[in-house]
């Protein structure tokens, strides 16, 4: 694998990149100095910068039904930080190398809800821990067609084995997935603020997309 680099800055200036380990992603321990605002050089100082890249997020919604489709799955750094680990989640995932990120964000949301995304709605691109990774996430809204819920919100299973996921699909009311993020039961930050941008263009969408 190519040694991933930083671009340049400049303001910045790099004295020594280390990987200290790869995998899927990697983790660097990164030497360098910056500008500081009062014009006077900041630094050396040293870094640990997880590399994991780009990734997508996809907030599934169904103006006809007005219901969006969330997913529940295990996650073990929620437990490694004391909170529940099973976590009510939009469709999520990293960027393979090859792809544009609506290409992505459509695979993910087949891999992990089953559904087909007829149109992708941009919010905008983040920056997930910036004082720990460099990973972005391109939020979308996508119109879809909701599938048919029991009684308690559950419209199936999902996932790949081969990536040990174990997914439970919901589909609930819009107004259900509004006060599960005002109740503080949202506790992914990605899909808060999904949730929060489908709430602040939801009649548009409703109109344009019915």
């Amino acid at each position: 694998m190519a040694e991933l680099g930083i671009p340049h800055h400049p303001a910045v200036a790099i004295e020594a990149i280390e990987t200290v380990w790869r995998g899927r992603t990697a983790l660097q321990r990164i030497r360098f100095t910056h500008a500081g605002f009062g014009g006077r050089r900041i630094g050396p100082a040293t870094w640990e910068v997880l590399r994991r890249g780009r990734a997508v997020a996809v907030l599934p919604y169904d103006p006809r039904a007005d219901r969006v489709v969330l997913i529940e799955q295990f996650r073990l750094p929620a437990l490694a930080a004391g909170m529940e680990p099973v976590l009510i989640e939009a469709a999520a995932g990293l960027v393979d190398d090859a792809e544009d990120e609506e290409t992505a964000a459509r695979r993910e949301t087949a891999e992990e809800t089953g559904l087909a995304v007829s149109t992708l709605e941009p919010v905008g691109r983040f920056l997930l821990t910036p004082g720990v990774a460099d990973e972005t996430i391109a939020l979308y809204l996508a119109l879809v067609t909701a599938p048919e819920a029991g009684g308690d919100g559950i419209a199936g299973h999902a996932g790949l084995d081969h990536e040990h996921e174990d997914i439970r699909v919901l589909v609930v009311p819009a107004e259900t997935a509004f006060a599960w993020l005002d109740e503080g039961r949202i506790v992914n930050a990605t899909t808060a603020l999904a949730l929060h941008a489908l709430r602040g263009r939801r009649e548009e969408l409703r109109r344009r997309w019915r």
